[in-house]
C-alpha cells in the first residue's frame, strides 16, 4: 500500500473515537459523531445450531476473501470483496473510513484511473447512469474498474484491452448518481418479517400520517416486459437495497456478486461484459459444489453470503452513550413526537421462520421497509422495478450510531445534515418530500431537544 494511505488511515481513525454530549443549553445541536466503544455488531445470532453456526462462519470467510482473476473477477468490477464494502463498524456493515477502491484501482499492475467522486476518505461508491445516449432510461450500475493489464498470480489479463467508462463526461452531463453499501446486520430478521405485517404497519395511524404528508407503499415487484432477474410475478414485498429492489438475501447476494465483482453465479450465469479476451474464467464462476467434503464446502458463494447475512445479529444499542441515559431517553420520545417514527418504525417482528433463532423475534430496525417519495433534494432519477426516481426505502436506523456516511450517495458524514436533507419542496419534476413536515417539526425543537434526538440516534 502507498505510504500516504497508511498515514491517512491513522489520521482518519483518531476522530472516529471522539464522542461529545451534554452540550450547554445555549450551544447549537451537533452530531456527536461516530459512537466510541465496542461495535456491538458482527456477531452471529444467539441460539443458532452448530450447523447454522458453521454456515455463518463459512459465509464470513467467503465474505472477507478477495476475489482473483482465476476466480472470475471482472472483467468490470467495483471492488474485489464483499468485506471491503461492508466493514464499518464490523464485518457486514457499511463503508469504512478509508476507501479501498483507491488502492484496488491500480492493484496487481492495473492502470485504472480513480474517478473524481471516489476519494480515500470518502465512501465506497457504485455509479449508475440515469439515461442512455438516445435519451431512454438506463439506471444500471456502471462498474468503475476493469481488469485490463492486471496480473494477480492466479491469472494474467494482459490480453484484455477493455477501457473504463468515461465517468468524467457523465458527471459533466449530470448523468451519474452514486450509491453506497447498505449495512447487513440483522438482515435475516428483516427477511423473515411477514408481508402482511409490513402492509398493516404502513396502514397504522393513517390519519396522522396523511396530515404529515406521509404516504409510503410496499415495493411489490412484478415483471415488466423485458425485465429479468428480479422477484418476478409473485407480487410479494421486496425489502433489501436502497429502493427495496431485492426480495431475498440470496437474490441480493447473487446480484451483488455479479454486479459489484463481476462474478457470475447460479442466479446470474452470464458475464455483464462478455468480451472474449477478458474471460479468464469462462464458465459461471461460482456454483454449488456437489462434491464438497462438508455441507459448507458444497454451498456456492452466494449461498454462503446469504447465510452469513441471514445469521448476523442486529447491532446492540448503547444505553448511555453519547450524552447520557437521560438525553437518549428524551431523544427517543422526541423522535416519536416529531413524526420520525411514522416512517422509521421502531419495531416490527418476524413470523414463523424455519430457523428457530429467527422465529417470532422482535426486529428493532427503525424502518417501515416502505418506499417513500423524498422530493427533488434526494431524488436520484433512477427507476428500479416499480420504485420511482424519487422513491427510496426507509433506511433502517439500527447501527446508525457507528456509521460514517449518510444518505444513499454518502454525501455527508453529519447526521444533522442528513436529517435536514430529507426536506425539499416540489419542483417541476418531483413532488415535495414526504418528510417535509417532520423535518419542520424537528427544526422547531429547542437546541437541547435536537441534541437529545441526535444523541438518541447515535446510541443506536
Amino acid at each position: 500500500m502507498p505510504h500516504r494511505n497508511a498515514i491517512l488511515r491513522a489520521a482518519l481513525a483518531a476522530p472516529l473515537l471522539l464522542s461529545v454530549g451534554g452540550l450547554a443549553a445555549a450551544d447549537p445541536a451537533r452530531d456527536p459523531g461516530v459512537r466510541a466503544g465496542a461495535s456491538g455488531a458482527g456477531d452471529p445470532l444467539p441460539g443458532l445450531t452448530p450447523a447454522q453456526l458453521a454456515a455463518f462462519e463459512a459465509g464470513k470467510a467467503e465474505f472477507t476473501e478477495p476475489e482473483t482473476l482465476a476466480e472470475g473477477l471482472g472483467p468490470r468490477f467495483n471492488l474485489d470483496s464483499c468485506g471491503g464494502c461492508h466493514v464499518q463498524p464490523a464485518l457486514g456493515g457499511t463503508s469504512p473510513p478509508v476507501n479501498p477502491q483507491v488502492d484496488v484501482a491500480t492493484a496487481f499492475g492495473a492502470h485504472n484511473a480513480v474517478p473524481a467522486f471516489v476519494t480515500l476518505d470518502g465512501p465506497v461508491r457504485e455509479a449508475r447512469f440515469k439515461y442512455n445516449p438516445d435519451g431512454s432510461r438506463d439506471g444500471g450500475v456502471h462498474d468503475l474498474f476493469v481488469v485490463s493489464s492486471r496480473s494477480d498470480g492466479s491469472g494474467d489479463a494482459s490480453r484484455c484491452a477493455i477501457a473504463q467508462e468515461d465517468f468524467a463526461a457523465a458527471a459533466r452531463a449530470g448523468n451519474v448518481i452514486f450509491r453506497i453499501p447498505t449495512p447487513t446486520f440483522g438482515a435475516g430478521l428483516i427477511e423473515q418479517i411477514p408481508d402482511v405485517l409490513i402492509v398493516r404497519n404502513g396502514q397504522l395511524a393513517s390519519r396522522r400520517k396523511a396530515a404529515l404528508g406521509i404516504r409510503g407503499r410496499p415495493h411489490r415487484i412484478r415483471l415488466d416486459s423485458g425485465t429479468t432477474n428480479v422477484n418476478g410475478n409473485d407480487g410479494t414485498v421486496a425489502r433489501f437495497g436502497w429502493k427495496a429492489q431485492n426480495k431475498s438475501l440470496l437474490l441480493f447476494s447473487g446480484e451483488a456478486y455479479n454486479v459489484e465483482m463481476g462474478i457470475s453465479n447460479e442466479l446470474f450465469q452470464t458475464e455483464r461484459d462478455e468480451t472474449a479476451s477478458c474471460q479468464l474464467a469462462p464458465t459461471p464462476n461460482d456454483v454449488t459444489n456437489l462434491d464438497g467434503a462438508t455441507p459448507a464446502d458444497m454451498l456456492s458463494g452466494i449461498e454462503k453470503f446469504a447465510a452469513f447475512m441471514r445469521f448476523l445479529a442486529p447491532p446492540v444499542p448503547s444505553p448511555d452513550t453519547p450524552g447520557g441515559t437521560a438525553s437518549i431517553e428524551s431523544g427517543r420520545t422526541l423522535f416519536r413526537t416529531v413524526g420520525c417514527a411514522d416512517c422509521h418504525t421502531p419495531m416490527l417482528a418476524t413470523g414463523n421462520a424455519s430457523v428457530e433463532a429467527l422465529r417470532n423475534q422482535p426486529v428493532p430496525l427503525y424502518s417501515d421497509l416502505l418506499l417513500h417519495g423524498m422530493g427533488p433534494g434526494l431524488a436520484d432519477d433512477i427507476v428500479q422495478a416499480q420504485a420511482g426516481p424519487d422513491e427510496f426505502r426507509t433506511a433502517p436506523l439500527w447501527g446508525v450510531g457507528q456509521r460514517i456516511f449518510f444518505l444513499h450517495d454518502g454525501r455527508t458524514t453529519d447526521l444533522l445534515a442528513a436529517i435536514t436533507a430529507h426536506a425539499s419542496a416540489a419542483d417541476g419534476r418531483f413532488a415535495a418530500s414526504e418528510a417535509n413536515r417532520v423535518v419542520d417539526a424537528f427544526e422547531m425543537l429547542s437546541e437541547p431537544q435536537k441534541q437529545d434526538v441526535l444523541d438518541f440516534l447515535r446510541s443506536l
